[in-house]
């Protein structure tokens, strides 16, 4: 999967994934082949980089989970060596970073949080911690969520922080599927399931 400049990464394999399993097209392409690409991206960490040899990330990590996921191949995935290395993420204030020695970001609650949930194990972190950590981040007079407490809030940073939320079971949200970032019930609605661990 690479766009028309020749730009490869695990981001175009999720989201080709995605939206073909959204419109129950799976079949239209070489499934093994995508599969076989996202694992060469795998480290020694049991993270996943953006292409093979690259460093490990929190977001690629959760674009190679979950298209694996998608495609039924999570078991291909080290559930226990790979959650140790998101675990990890969670840092002494609660919030969650993306690769090691980076600061804490509202966004990693949901591609770190969505990861260990879909490999279940999002009991390695401290939920509460995290939920507090979300918390801070939000503006109390526009309602976002913003990277860190006291900084501007955005779109991109309150979907994340919300949908972390949800993963926590946060009351009054809608329960978020872990791997396609939708509603559960808009998920089920069209009739589209994923294998969990």
């Amino acid at each position: 999967f690479g766009d028309k400049w020749g730009e490869v990464d695990t981001r175009f394999s999720y989201c080709a994934v995605h939206c073909l399993a959204l419109l129950h097209r799976l079949t239209a392409i070489d499934v093994a082949k995508a599969v076989e690409f996202v694992m060469k991206c795998q480290n020694f960490d049991g993270g996943f980089g953006c292409t093979p040899g690259a460093e490990t990330h929190g977001g690629q990590v959760f674009c190679c989970v979950g298209m694996l996921a998608i495609v039924g191949e999570l078991h291909r995935v080290n559930a226990d060596i790979l959650g140790w290395w998101l675990a990890e993420r969670q840092l002494p204030c609660g919030g969650l970073n993306g690769r090691p020695q980076k600061k804490e970001d509202v966004c990693y609650s949901w591609w770190v949080l969505a990861s260990l949930c879909a490999l279940g194990r999002d009991h390695w972190i401290d939920r509460e911690k995290l939920k507090s950590f979300i918390l801070s981040c939000q503006d109390t007079e526009s309602g976002g969520f913003s990277d860190r407490p006291g900084d501007m809030a955005d779109v991109f940073h309150t979907f994340f922080g919300i949908g972390g939320l949800s993963l926590l079971g946060f009351p009054g949200l809608e329960e978020i599927d872990p791997v396609f970032a939708l509603p559960v019930r808009t998920l089920k609605h069209l009739n589209i399931l994923w294998k969990r661990p």
